[in-house]
């Protein structure tokens, strides 16, 4: 399948010209299509033949083959989350904290990768170190000084500010020296670029489906690192049937991996979703994806001036970060015109997401819409 035909398969990007996938990503029919027939089989038929519970159990173990398979993981680093903000708070939940303790960020992570840490500050007294960035890049001596004595470092590998991606193997190793936990929030790469958390090393990686993907939203994974829950005894803060190894048993026991974040009852519907998207992206390729991205990003940014784009004029990804006078007013103006971009609360712009599903016109629309 190329890329344009996927696009024939998207009912959203039928009219408009769709620039907001690091937002949320469309689903075509197919993955809308198995949620659907997920859903109504555990509905219709799976209460007098197999079962509801073994039903949604196979449809979670093939969404977690999916994910290991996108990710270059094994099956029992993957556990099922509704997205990577639940992703974060299972883990920062996990980890026992008090006022020693030290957690870094960038000043580029999303309110998923912020949040979390400054509850723990208030309710733990933890130390919260912010690394402040300039253009979307990230100081590795910087980095260095502050890793010192740190608990966790919490980077994201492709920035939803500028589009830049960040060191993560480098990040990783000078916070590996330290003896901190490494989470990345890599919500805006499956689907848009390869990923292989092997070449990055990190202890925790978080993503969901419903971006770059083109999954349903509620399909949200997480990686753990095998041997890591042992090594940082992590602990989740909620226990449920899906996170133990014998419901039954009379002292309980947590699964030895990534399992123990998952808790209870979910619906399969989403997972089934995820999992026909990923099929999606294999059948048209993840390269072929990564180069037409490339391609139409260039495009986009050899329109733009140097005063206007706040993101790397070489290609590091489909998210570019364009400067206007007035962010939400510019976007209510190019909504009318068919063109679906998003403000950015920092810096002050817009951000248009250009996936391979785009076309070249999509692209030109937006070109002349901003020259209007």
């Amino acid at each position: 399948m190329t890329p344009l035909e996927f696009r024939e398969t998207v009912p959203a990007l039928e009219s408009d010209a769709y620039l907001n996938w690091g937002a949320g990503g469309p689903s075509p029919r197919r993955v809308v299509d198995a949620a659907n027939a997920s859903l109504e089989h555990h509905e219709y038929s799976a209460p007098t033949d197999e079962g509801m519970y073994p039903a949604a159990f196979e449809v979670y173990d093939e969404a977690r083959a999916a994910v290991a398979s996108l990710l270059g993981a094994t099956v029992e680093e993957i556990a099922l989350t509704d997205s990577t903000t639940d992703g974060i708070n299972r883990v920062a939940g996990a980890i026992d904290w008090g006022e020693d303790d030290i957690v870094v960020r960038t000043d580029l992570e999303h309110s998923a990768g912020i949040l979390p840490w400054q509850r723990l500050e208030r309710e733990h007294g933890l130390d919260v170190r912010v690394l402040e960035t300039e253009g979307g890049r990230l100081d590795l001596e910087a980095v260095k000084s502050a890793v010192d004595g740190a608990t966790l470092v919490c980077v994201s590998s492709l920035t939803w500010t500028h589009g830049t991606r960040l060191p993560v193997e480098k990040v990783v190793d000078v916070a590996r020296d330290a003896g901190a936990l490494v989470l990345v929030d890599a919500v805006q790469a499956p689907g848009q670029v390869p990923v292989d958390v092997r070449e990055w090393g990190a202890d925790v990686v978080v993503g969901a489906g419903h971006k770059w993907l083109c999954g349903p939203f509620g399909s949200g994974f997480l990686y753990v690192r095998d041997g890591v829950v042992d090594e940082r005894d992590l602990v989740p803060p909620a226990i449920g049937y899906r996170s133990v190894v014998d419901e039954n048993a009379v002292e309980y026991r947590y699964e030895t991996g990534a399992r123990r974040f998952e808790i209870a009852t979910a619906s399969p519907a989403p997972y089934a979703g995820l999992t026909a998207a990923v099929s999606c992206l294999e059948d048209v390729g993840v390269e072929t994806v990564a180069d037409r991205i490339r391609a139409l990003t260039d495009r986009l940014k050899s329109g733009l001036s140097e005063e206007r784009l706040l993101s790397p004029r070489s290609f590091e990804s489909g998210l570019v970060t364009i400067a206007v006078d007035d962010p939400e007013a510019t976007v209510e103006r190019l909504a009318a015109q068919g063109i679906v971009v998003r403000s950015l609360p920092r810096p002050e712009a817009i951000r248009a997401s250009v996936h391979a599903f785009n076309s070249r016109g999509d692209v030109d629309a937006l070109l002349e819409a901003l020259r209007g």
